[in-house]
């Protein structure tokens, strides 16, 4: 490959790039059954760790875990790595270690 491949990538406004968690990718069922990440189950939201955030990303940072719709996302392969890319508004929820002090709530 040339020069291409080792390119700096930033990302602009809004928009995070994130990976999928592991335990998003495969699940099984209550009764022990593997459901691929392939298989839609309705509305379903999932976790991802943001590997990039834009210059306009206010609230989320390079390592949190973001909770969105997997339906609403741009996926982009490189170097046999997919990633998704999507906007700081379609996050649902985000965990981070850094949360801890500012707000009670949930813990994962």
């Amino acid at each position: 490959m040339g020069r291409a491949d080792r390119m700096p990538v930033r990302m602009l406004n809004d928009r995070l790039l994130v990976t999928l968690d592991a335990a998003e990718e495969e699940r099984r069922s209550s009764g022990g059954i593997l459901i691929p990440a392939t298989a839609q189950i309705g509305r379903r939201l999932a976790w991802a760790e943001v590997r990039a955030a834009g210059p306009n990303v206010r609230s989320i940072q390079e390592g949190d875990h973001v909770l969105f719709n997997p339906e609403e996302v741009h996926e982009v392969e490189v170097r046999a790595e997919t990633f998704m890319i999507l906007r700081e508004r379609d996050v649902h929820a985000v965990a981070a270690e850094r949360l801890e002090e500012a707000h009670p709530g949930l813990y994962l």
